[in-house]
């Protein structure tokens, strides 16, 4: 049978790391601010190659930031009706590491 690997599988795997701002972002942020924010707020490189999202207040819109060879790339999602079911931060944490099941 071909087919993708289980989630399981893809959380063993190597490959990038995936990090979640854990404060709402404004959604207005580019490439340049949000590359800060992955400084000052996550406390990586935004240059890693990791994944890094950065969540809407009202929990509706996700961006994506990450560095691909030459330069950087940004996935917006807006969902037309509910939001985002996204992990609980522990109080006081700028981030958290997520799965790549999650």
């Amino acid at each position: 049978m071909i087919g993708l690997p289980s989630l399981r599988a893809l959380d063993g795997a190597p490959g990038p790391r995936i990090w979640l701002a854990s404060e709402a972002t404004d959604m207005r942020c580019g490439f340049d601010r949000l590359a800060q924010r992955v400084q000052a707020v996550i406390g990586e490189d935004p240059l890693s190659g990791h994944l890094f999202i950065f969540r809407s207040r009202g929990g509706n819109r996700l961006k994506i930031l990450t560095w691909d060879r030459d330069g950087y790339v940004l996935w917006y999602k807006r969902l037309e009706s509910g939001v985002f079911k996204l992990p609980r931060v522990a109080p006081g944490a700028g981030s958290v590491e997520l799965r790549a099941s999650e």
